[in-house]
């Protein structure tokens, strides 16, 4: 397996330092998250020249930008073309700087949208995107998260949309958490289209979920590494750690941590 961590872990790091981090703890790939003001500085407004410094950069480092988290969203009816407008700038800045796929969002849905309206929007949006991602080389990959936390919503857009440029990121405590979804069900309904994956554990505080090291909390991280090896998947396993530990702290354990479910 490869595996990578989310900058939300070094939201104060710039591309430079995040890359030799990576290198120095032995992770294969980093997970820039873009509009959150993180200093490794991978943004829309990155000039052509810009964008092709950062390729070299990571290529240089033989660390991976194993995938582009963006905020898109596409369930508000009212934006839903803006977004994908916004996506396929996404795409073409994962092209630019040589990161194989980019995350994507669902999103809430409104009080007046029904789950097929929603499908329907998120269908129409990732169909409209998905000849260019394919033309740059980019997977487009729709979280489990928010409003789409059940695997078989998701699956469904999947079915529908049916193009090798969308597939999926699984984050494999949502389903469980937010969906009641056990880990073999969820992997099952995705397995045809899991391109990346979010992992991180955690333990319910009330009604909030305080995050924990891997192998503390209610997550069955052996159990995806498992359900993973019977497909032979080839991406990514990116840690997803937001406002937790110091990076100092956290990045070395977590890995060394899944390395071990993964002996």
């Amino acid at each position: 397996m490869k595996y990578a961590f989310m900058t939300f872990s070094t939201p104060e790091l710039t591309l430079a330092e995040n890359l030799e981090l990576a290198k120095q703890l032995g992770y294969a790939g980093i997970e820039p998250r873009v509009v959150c003001n993180h200093k490794h500085g991978i943004e829309l407004d990155l000039t052509p020249g810009d964008r092709a410094m950062v390729r070299r950069k990571a290529e240089d480092s033989g660390i991976a930008l194993c995938c582009i988290a963006t905020s898109c969203k596409y369930a508000v009816p009212e934006t839903s073309r803006d977004m994908a407008d916004e996506t396929r700038r996404y795409i073409d800045l994962a092209a630019d700087v040589g990161a194989p796929c980019i995350r994507v969002f669902g999103g809430a849905l409104p009080d007046n949208v029904t789950r097929e309206k929603a499908v329907e929007l998120l269908v129409r949006a990732l169909t409209s995107v998905a000849d260019h991602a394919a033309g740059r080389g980019v997977t487009v990959c729709l979280e489990t998260h928010d409003d789409w936390c059940n695997p078989e919503h998701v699956a469904e857009v999947m079915r529908r949309v049916d193009h090798a440029a969308i597939g999926v990121n699984w984050d494999i405590m949502h389903p469980v958490n937010r969906a009641g979804v056990n880990m073999d069900e969820a992997f099952e309904a995705l397995k045809p289209w899991i391109h990346h994956l979010h992992v991180h554990d955690g333990k319910r505080v009330g009604e909030a979920i305080e995050l924990v090291p891997i192998g503390e909390g209610f997550i069955d991280h052996a159990r995806a590494i498992e359900l993973l090896k019977t497909v032979d998947y080839d991406g990514y396993i990116s840690g997803e750690w937001i406002n937790w530990e110091p990076h100092e702290q956290h990045l070395p354990r977590e890995l060394a941590l899944i390395k071990a479910l993964d002996a």
